[in-house]
């Protein structure tokens, strides 16, 4: 057996027979070089008129003001920040899975990074439009960057944890950008040399030159190291900035130590749910079941159990603490939570992020497409309610019960949530179609090594031990949705 062989015990990464290099380069590039088909025209139309109804609800807000929202006296944040922290979130599994996974080794992120990426920096555009129109007077959004002021003195509040959002999403989506399209510069190449006029001379520019020299992929796997380095760590920091917004203030409800960690686990939560949502669609109606396997599935949904129960200890936490503390005002923002007027909202919270990801533990969920694919959604359900509860819950009733007052959403409210997911999706879908969905060069890494075809060989060769291979061959039948798989 070839010492670059991985054991049979370990699942494929790509599955299929008579897989060659330029194999995986065709069907990855069929959604970029092709006409798209009725799916995805479909989804395009849906996602577009979406993002049309954004337009025009940002319009009208910008024109009105946010009057326009259901805001009042009591609860001055509440849609609005509940959907800038969920997509803040939501972008968080983007650098998760290109940088950390790859600083650990793990090659099963070859497949999915891609896409993940690309959903952060889609999901980060539509949380800083939330940012901007909450501002009130969009056209001075450049006031909370640090430049000299031309009309005085006039500087940033460096102690106000909404400035450190500033810089640490606009530092995030930097990194992430850069390391996107670094990350792109060899697939792009190939599109540039498979294409002919117009198009041939677009990808040129976007290439940068490369030509697949020994020196191209040696500065190529430098300087993807370097920006995985220097990206781990924002895994940590964003959201922790973020959670700082209610954390330094003297909010019951807020004031707590717990929300860094408490946010960052959820980030991640929500954003992994949110990249399983994406790539079963597209595994399904671009045919890429034989690069993204029933093992990357259930590696995603292991990652989902965990960092949900994380989030579920953390919503235990709360409630220990608060009722610990002695303190009145904290356990009445807690018993309000639970049995006030919104208890319905948390409710929904805990059924969603704390119930529904144990169902993984049972290995038919794991692996049953369908099931990933309503959990994930589920998931990502579950985390808009936690914002809205940390959110809203905390604010209608303050220490002054002469304040308590309602919250109601206005139609311009939902309108502006549901436009800028029509938005996300429709940058989505667009990078689907000039762009590869896979890191070509990455998954031809593994072609060799750990493809379906390597392993059936060597239990061909007699390599394996006989129950080994039978046992391996047992479970891809059992588990993978491909179809062409030996008994």
């Amino acid at each position: 057996m070839s010492a670059h062989n991985e054991s049979i015990l370990r699942e494929p990464l790509i599955t299929g027979e008579n897989i060659t290099y330029s194999k995986i380069t065709d069907d990855v590039l069929v959604p970029v070089e092709n006409k798209p088909n009725k799916a995805w025209w479909i989804g395009f139309t849906v996602a577009a008129l979406f993002a049309l109804l954004w337009v025009v609800s940002v319009g009208y807000t910008f024109y009105v003001g946010i009057g326009a929202w259901g805001l009042n006296k009591t609860v001055g944040w509440a849609w609005d920040i509940t959907g800038f922290v969920w997509w803040v979130g939501i972008g968080h599994a983007g650098t998760l899975i290109s940088a950390v996974l790859l600083l650990f080794r793990q090659n099963w992120r070859n497949s999915i990074n891609r896409s993940a990426e690309a959903m952060t920096i889609f999901a980060v555009i539509c949380a800083a439009t939330y940012v901007v129109s909450h501002m009130g007077r969009p056209w001075l959004a450049y006031w909370p960057l640090p430049l000299p002021n031309q009309f005085g003195s006039l500087w940033v509040n460096f102690n106000s944890p909404l400035v450190w959002d500033v810089f640490a999403i606009s530092t995030y989506f930097s990194v992430s950008l850069v390391f996107w399209y670094t990350g792109l510069l060899p697939d792009i190449a190939t599109i540039r040399d498979r294409a002919a006029g117009v198009r041939k001379k677009i990808y040129t520019i976007l290439s940068f030159g490369w030509a697949g020299s020994v020196k191209n992929w040696q500065r190529f796997e430098a300087v993807s190291l370097i920006l995985a380095g220097i990206s781990t760590p924002l895994v940590l920091s964003v959201h922790t900035i973020v959670s700082m917004d209610f954390a330094t203030s003297l909010e019951p409800g807020w004031h707590t130590t717990i929300f860094p960690p408490y946010f960052v686990a959820g980030a991640i939560f929500s954003g992994f749910a949110m990249v399983q949502t994406l790539l079963l669609v597209v595994r399904k109606v671009m045919n890429f079941e034989n690069y993204i396997t029933m093992f990357h599935i259930e590696s995603m949904n292991k990652i989902i159990i965990v960092t949900g129960s994380i989030v579920g200890v953390a919503y235990l936490t709360e409630l220990f603490i608060a009722w610990y503390s002695g303190v009145e005002y904290e356990q009445y923002a807690f018993l309000n939570r639970v049995s006030g007027p919104y208890w319905w909202a948390y409710w929904s919270m805990m059924t969603c992020n704390v119930i529904s990801p144990q169902l993984f533990w049972f290995k038919k969920i794991r692996t049953s497409i369908t099931a990933s694919w309503i959990l994930s959604i589920v998931v990502n359900i579950g985390m808009w309610f936690e914002r809205f509860v940390i959110i809203v819950t905390s604010l209608h009733r303050d220490y002054l019960p002469s304040s308590w007052v309602m919250f109601y959403p206005s139609i311009v409210d939902v309108c502006v949530f549901l436009g800028s997911i029509g938005l996300f999706f429709t940058l989505f879908l667009l990078f689907l179609r000039v762009l590869p969905a896979i890191a070509i060069a990455e998954v031809k890494l593994l072609l060799k090594s750990a493809s379906d075809q390597v392993k059936q060989k060597q239990i061909a060769e007699g390599h394996v031990k006989k129950e080994e291979g039978e046992a391996y061959q047992e479970s891809l039948t059992k588990y993978d949705s491909v179809d062409y798989l030996k008994v």
